[in-house]
């Protein structure tokens, strides 16, 4: 049997922690940035943690993300 792979574009958009929780990035962070005020953009800053029914949506896609 084929190794499974992971999604490649999962790769870079999260995280698995040490007890193997995963997190996310939040979006608008990416430009028109100079119109948010900074207490916004300090609210994008944090990476919360996905929630379960997600993460067993990904599960597969993210088999051997580490």
């Amino acid at each position: 049997m084929p190794k499974m792979k992971t999604h490649s574009s999962l790769k870079g958009r999260f995280k698995v922690t040490g007890t193997g929780k995963i997190k996310r990035h939040k979006r608008g962070k990416n430009h028109l940035l100079s119109k948010k005020s900074g207490r916004q953009k300090n609210l994008m800053k944090t990476q919360p943690i996905m929630a379960k029914g997600d993460v067993k949506r990904l599960a597969q896609q993210l088999s051997n993300l580490k």
